[in-house]
C-alpha cells in the first residue's frame, strides 16, 4: 500500500502536492475541486501589501482623526473594513469550512510595514500558515547585498512577531548567498522556504517600441532552476523545510524535487495548462513509480539523492560548462 502522507510545516499532508498561490486558488469553489482531485494543500491567491496600505490610506483620508491613533490594532480595524482585505478573510474562514486540507494563506511583501499587523488578521480567520512572498528588486547602487537581505529579515521578524501560526518565505533566486539568508531565516524561526518565487518579468516589443509582459508561466526546463538549491538546502540547513515550486510540469519532475530533499511541491502552470485533472495525474505519477521502485512512503526516497547523500556531491556544485561540451561535441551547421 503507498503512503503519501507528509508533514509540511508542522502541519500533517495527505501528500506533498500544493497547488500554489494564484487565481487557481481565489475562490472556494476553485478550492473544494483542487480538494477533490487530491491536492495535499493549498496556497490562496496572494494579498498584496499594497492592498492593505492602499485601503488604510484611503480611510484616513475620508477620517483624518485615523491618522492619530496611535495603536497599531486601531489601524487593522480600519483595514479590514476594505473590500479586498475583507473579503480575503472570508475566503480564509469559508474554504476552512469547505475543506479539510490546509489553507495556507500569501501574502505578496515588499516592506516590513504597519501591513504586517494584519497578518493575526489571518490567523484569527483559520489560515493554517501565512506563505510570504518577497521579491525586492535590488536597484539602489548605493545599497548592499546586505542591507538588502536584511530587508526580508525585518518582514519576516515583524510578522512572526504578530502569529503563532507556521511562516514560509517564499524566495526569489538572486541572492549573493542563498545559503545565508535561508540560514538566517531558519535561525529566526522561519518554518519552510519555496524556491523559488516568480515574478512579472519585462520584455521589448520591438514594432510597436514598448515595454510588454513576459511569458507568465513557467515550462518544464524551470525545474532547474530549483533543483540544485533544493538539493543543497535541505541537505545543509536543518529543520528548515523546502517546497520546491516552479518547473514543476508533472509526476517526473515531482520525484525529482523530492529525491533532492523537498518536502512539498508546489504547482501552478500545468494546472492552467491542463486542468485541475493535473493534480490527480502527478500523483498518480508519483505512486506508480514508487511502486515500480518498491517505496511504500515519501520518506524512504525523499532526499536520497540530495547534496550530502550521493558520491559525488560537486555535481550539485559545478556550474560552468566545459565539462559538457569537452563530452559532447557537436558539428555546427554551416
Amino acid at each position: 500500500m503507498i503512503n503519501l502522507e507528509t508533514t509540511y510545516m508542522g502541519l500533517p499532508l495527505k501528500n506533498p502536492v500544493i497547488v500554489s498561490s494564484s487565481g487557481l486558488t481565489n475562490s472556494v469553489r476553485k478550492i473544494k475541486i483542487i480538494e477533490e482531485k487530491g491536492a495535499g494543500a493549498v496556497v490562496l491567491k496572494s494579498l498584496f501589501e499594497e492592498q492593505i496600505t492602499n485601503e488604510a490610506r484611503h480611510l484616513i483620508s475620508k477620517d483624518p482623526t485615523n491618522v492619530g491613533y496611535p495603536e497599531a490594532e486601531d489601524y487593522i480595524q480600519n483595514y479590514i473594513k476594505g473590500n479586498s482585505v475583507s473579503n480575503y478573510l472570508t475566503l480564509i474562514k469559508e474554504a476552512k469550512e469547505a475543506v479539510s486540507i490546509p489553507i495556507i494563506a500569501s501574502i505578496n511583501c515588499v516592506s516590513s510595514s504597519d501591513w504586517t499587523h494584519f497578518a493575526k488578521e489571518i490567523e484569527k480567520a483559520g489560515a493554517d500558515a501565512i506563505e510570504l512572498n518577497a521579491f525586492i528588486v535590488p536597484n539602489d547602487r548605493n545599497m548592499s547585498s546586505t542591507e538588502y537581505e536584511e530587508l526580508y529579515y525585518d518582514i519576516f521578524n515583524a510578522v512572526k512577531k504578530e502569529v503563532n501560526i507556521p511562516i514560509s518565505m517564499k524566495l526569489g533566486m538572486y541572492f549573493t548567498n542563498l545559503f545565508s539568508v535561508a540560514n538566517r531565516l531558519n535561525a529566526d524561526g522561519a518554518d519552510s522556504v519555496v524556491l523559488f518565487n516568480r515574478f512579472y518579468e519585462p520584455d521589448i516589443d520591438i514594432e510597436d517600441l514598448k515595454i510588454t509582459s513576459a511569458e507568465v508561466l513557467s515550462n518544464a526546463s524551470d525545474i532547474r532552476r530549483s533543483l540544485r538549491w533544493v538539493g543543497m538546502l535541505s541537505d545543509k540547513i536543518k529543520g528548515l523545510d523546502i517546497s520546491a515550486s516552479t518547473g514543476i510540469h508533472s509526476g517526473e519532475a515531482a520525484i525529482k524535487q523530492l529525491l533532492a530533499g523537498a518536502k512539498t511541491i508546489q504547482i501552478c502552470s500545468t494546472v492552467y495548462e491542463h486542468g485541475f485533472d493535473q493534480v490527480t495525474k502527478i500523483l498518480e505519477e508519483i505512486s506508480a513509480w514508487m511502486t515500480r521502485k518498491e517505496f511504500k512512503s515519501i520518506d524512504e526516497f525523499r532526499g536520497k539523492l540530495s547534496y550530502g547523500n550521493i558520491p559525488d556531491s560537486a555535481l550539485y556544485e559545478r556550474a560552468q560548462f566545459m565539462k559538457y561540451f569537452s563530452n559532447n561535441e557537436k558539428d555546427v551547421m554551416i
